[in-house]
């Protein structure tokens, strides 16, 4: 988008802050912006019309005075129902679990964990918990109800069923992002995203091992 406007465009992105420095092609002024990163929920939807913007703008089919409202009205956009996202949770992690190999009494279960552990990850959002506490939280309530074919002998694939009830908080955008830095040349970006993927999948693991202890399973 810089070039396209006669800019060059240098950034600088690190774990907390973006910093971008702006120099004019023709006049060589210079300006210089940083910026805090926010910690937000993740919106595919914003991210793909942004980035049909920037294409826009950096094709030439749209001026900047004409993209700043446009951006404006991405940014504020309303969000999509969490009640929605929370099915649509749902019935992607049962998906897994037949994915998997689950026998549709695991679907089931899976389904039943998966909604009680995100309904809690919500309430930890909305009251601002720590993301650590919130993610061991709702694994080790997953893996809890996930367990039910062990103990109610009620499906053929118990293990599936516990396997992939914890499945939904995967720190996959980290892991993607901190591969995208690295690939880019920002590496401290990606040792904190990185260090920050395993610290939620170490929570995760810690949710299941507590379950495993409490409900006396033992895989092995």
């Amino acid at each position: 988008m810089a070039e396209s406007l006669g800019y060059r465009a240098d950034i600088t992105i690190l774990p907390k802050h973006v910093a971008v420095a702006l120099t004019d092609n023709y006049t060589g002024e210079y300006a210089h912006y940083t910026c805090s990163i926010k910690n937000l929920p993740v919106s595919y939807l914003a991210n793909t019309r942004m980035s049909k913007l920037s294409w826009d703008v950096a094709e030439g089919r749209l001026s900047l005075s004409d993209a700043m409202p446009v951006m404006e009205k991405i940014c504020n956009a309303p969000r999509m129902s969490v009640w929605q996202v929370m099915w649509l949770v749902v019935f992607a992690n049962a998906s897994f679990c037949r994915l998997f190999g689950g026998d549709p009494a695991a679907m089931a279960i899976v389904g039943f964990a998966t909604l009680l552990g995100y309904a809690i990850k919500n309430i930890c959002l909305r009251h601002e918990i720590d993301v650590r506490a919130m993610v061991l939280l709702s694994s080790f309530v997953s893996a809890v109800v996930g367990s039910g074919g062990y103990v109610f002998g009620i499906t053929s694939t118990p293990e599936i069923a516990l396997g992939t009830s914890v499945l939904y908080l995967i720190p996959g955008i980290p892991y993607i992002n901190s591969v995208s830095d690295m690939i880019d040349g920002h590496y401290l970006c990606f040792f904190s995203r990185t260090m920050q993927a395993v610290v939620l999948t170490g929570c995760i693991a810690a949710g299941l091992t507590l379950a495993f202890m409490i409900m006396n399973i033992k895989i092995f």
